[in-house]
């Protein structure tokens, strides 16, 4: 592979937004990867999961904001339910 080829990640979430870190983890690796000028990031929720692309939750404290981070992921790459 050329160092000039694009890189595609598929990151693929199962649990729900808030209770466990592993969305916040996914989301903030997609953001990470997002900055590198070369690279395709599709984020593909489901099961629980899909709950993260609902609008307006409620963030529990000492959490992240799953809504805000899912938002600033999909104006730049793709999201799917």
């Amino acid at each position: 592979m050329s160092e000039a080829a694009e890189k595609q990640y598929l990151l693929i979430l199962n649990d729900a937004p808030y209770g466990s870190e592993r969305p916040y983890n996914a989301l903030r690796l997609a953001m990470t990867l997002l900055k590198q000028s070369a690279a395709r990031v599709r984020v593909f929720l489901m099961a629980d999961a899909v709950t993260c692309a609902i609008a307006g939750q409620e963030t529990p404290n000492g959490y992240y904001n799953i809504e805000r981070m899912l938002s600033s992921i999909a104006r730049r790459a793709e999201v799917a339910t």
